[in-house]
């Protein structure tokens, strides 16, 4: 199943973003799950506001577990945090092997 992540940072939090943008992007390409799409969402000045990822697992539970240690969660970034399972219709990539 593929699970959408839309996180909205806390407003005036970018240097947190900033000093944590490494060790996030590292947490989220190694983890359990696979991850297909990710990238800063942007506010009306371009500037980084929160984060939109897309994810393939056969674990909803366990994944929702690990990205609960995500540097920026544990930074205390993210205003709210929302994941939603995601019917991929248009464009959708072949399933990945071993996604988990």
């Amino acid at each position: 199943m593929f699970l959408v992540v839309q996180a909205r940072d806390k407003p005036g939090h970018l240097e947190t973003r900033l000093a944590n943008r490494e060790a996030h992007l590292a947490f989220a390409k190694n983890g359990p799950a696979h991850l297909h799409v990710a990238g800063p969402l942007l506010d009306a000045d371009g500037q980084m506001c929160g984060s939109l990822l897309i994810f393939e697992t056969d674990d909803e539970a366990g994944f929702r577990d690990w990205i609960r240690d995500d540097p920026y969660a544990v930074a205390g970034l993210f205003e709210t945090v929302d994941i939603q399972p995601f019917k991929w219709a248009i464009g959708a990539p072949e399933p990945a092997t071993g996604a988990s």
